[in-house]
């Protein structure tokens, strides 16, 4: 059963709204189902098309700027990527730093819960490069033309 509740979260000092609290509701599952509830509890924070790419370009880059990231995710819009990166956060996988300049700088990086994800990203690479086969060259309409 699904329950909600409101979570006040003050944001770090030296952030640009330190003073204000921001009020979030949050689904609260309870996992005590059945035996495979430590999977559906799993796949609640890392499931979904676009979290563990974002996870997966952390581990392998590090610290990364939201520009970097929307690069390195061919397909994502930029509003996605903003809630992804959100939920992420607020599951306490990944930490959001905004710099105090002008223009504000953000940086994402993972905390110690995200990098303990980091054999399950590789178990889930190393199984998608062996389903993928070897890799094929983009095949473009020009290129298919000249063929």
């Amino acid at each position: 059963m699904d329950t909600f509740r409101a979570i006040g979260k003050k944001t770090p000092p030296g952030t640009l709204s330190d003073t204000r609290t921001t009020f979030v509701m949050r689904k609260i599952r309870r996992y005590d189902c059945a035996e495979g509830c430590p999977v559906e509890a799993a796949m609640d924070l890392i499931g979904g098309k676009w979290k563990s790419v974002i996870l997966y370009h952390l581990l392998k880059d590090g610290t990364l700027r939201f520009n970097e990231l929307n690069r390195r995710l061919t397909g994502i819009t930029k509003r996605m990527l903003t809630r992804q990166l959100r939920e992420l956060e607020e599951d306490e996988l990944l930490r959001r730093t905004v710099y105090a300049e002008v223009p504000p700088r953000v940086e994402y990086d993972l905390t110690s819960d995200g990098r303990s994800l980091a054999p399950v990203i590789a178990a889930l690479k190393t199984w998608g490069d062996a389903r993928m086969g070897p890799a094929q060259p983009v095949r473009t309409k020009r290129s298919r033309e000249r063929a």
